[in-house]
């Protein structure tokens, strides 16, 4: 009996010390104490604490949200130039502008393709539809293609470079009227 009781001080006793000098924790860290592993355990902490509260702000809108993406990104030119695909603003406008009786069925200018619906051109009777390619940003006869279909099939390549010719002739009166301003 004597002995179970000295072992019962013996551990009351290695707890008062313990609990005296940060629980015990000064050696590894599970404390307030400067151990061995407690300011680094501390530093995480504190570290995953901020991330939660920064977290709870962008969620509640009090800070930007640096992952989102909006309609003003499309506007910044971030990207490396040798990666990005550039059309010839004259040249898409141009089309859009000599075209204009055809409706547009598909837009991209990002890749340059333009895809009209049939129409029928100002005193024709043939109803045609056309894809205009501006696939570079030089304002020259080699940066657009265009194909044209009438509703009985493809037409000859001169109603097609007849209205290339067009195109170009408009977009560089655009490129003209824009260096006078």
């Amino acid at each position: 009996m004597l002995g179970k009781l000295a072992k019962i001080a013996g551990i009351c006793t290695i707890a008062v010390l313990l609990t005296g000098c940060s629980g015990g924790a000064g050696l590894f860290g599970g404390g307030t104490g400067d151990g061995l592993f407690a300011r680094g355990a501390a530093e995480e902490r504190r570290e995953a604490r901020r991330e939660a509260n920064r977290q709870a702000a962008i969620d509640e809108g009090l800070l930007p949200d640096p992952n989102r993406e909006s309609i003003f990104d499309l506007f910044q030119n971030s990207d490396d130039p040798n990666n990005t695909v550039e059309v010839n603003r004259y040249l898409w406008n141009a089309s859009l502008e000599i075209l204009n009786f055809m409706p547009v069925e598909a837009a991209d200018p990002f890749s340059g393709v333009i895809q009209f619906g049939y129409g029928t051109p100002p005193g024709g009777r043939t109803a045609y539809r056309a894809t205009v390619y501006v696939q570079d940003p030089a304002l020259e006869a080699r940066s657009l293609r265009v194909s044209v279909q009438s509703r009985s099939g493809a037409v000859s390549r001169d109603v097609a470079r007849q209205i290339e010719d067009a195109i170009l002739t408009r977009a560089r009166q655009l490129r003209i009227r824009d260096a006078s301003l």
